[in-house]
């Protein structure tokens, strides 16, 4: 039974303080990028943003990990960190391209998407402990989410539906029937 025990409690190349911290960091920017997509009432808002940059992180701190671990230690055993980029860039890639849709010919969701992986861009960087690329990264993304499209609306608002039925209307009662 002992034994068992400790094969289920390895011990970790990095302290579990500077884990705790990495994962705490990649959640709460996964949260910082949700907000506002949760504010738009979009599919994937807060929560969802958090479980991908929180994941990604996770999925970095397990790499790191067995990197580490004597077993891989062996010359003959290679390891590529890149494959951890690709699989997770995948991973949130397929969750992304769920949100994306086309609805009465337009095309709705990607930005969402584009946030979605993000999120998992800054759980990463947080999970490897480049604090500096995830804290920017998700600033200059939350800056994008949420000025960008005050702007949009400002500089080019969109027209609702009821004001493109009015045109129809109007164009239509010219009288001009030719």
């Amino acid at each position: 039974m002992i034994g068992l025990i400790e094969e289920f409690s390895l011990s970790t190349s990095l302290p579990w303080q500077v884990i705790a911290v990495r994962l705490l960091l990649a959640t709460g920017l996964g949260g910082v990028l949700g907000f506002e997509r949760e504010i738009a009432e979009r599919p994937a808002g807060l929560r969802t943003h958090m479980m991908i940059a929180l994941a990604a992180a996770v999925f970095a701190v397990i790499a790191l990990e067995i990197i580490a671990m004597p077993a891989f230690s062996d010359d003959q055993i290679r390891t590529d960190p890149l494959r951890l980029v690709e699989a997770i860039t995948a991973g949130v890639a397929f969750l992304a391209a769920g949100s994306i849709l086309m609805r009465r010919g337009k095309v709705q969701g990607l930005t969402t998407g584009a946030g979605m992986w993000l999120a998992g861009a800054c759980g990463l960087s947080a999970g490897l402990g480049l604090w500096p690329v995830a804290l920017l990264s998700c600033l200059l993304g939350g800056l994008v989410l949420a000025l960008v499209r005050r702007l949009e609306t400002r500089v080019m608002p969109k027209p609702s539906e009821q004001s493109v039925e009015q045109s129809i209307k109007q164009s239509g009662d010219s009288g001009d029937d030719g």
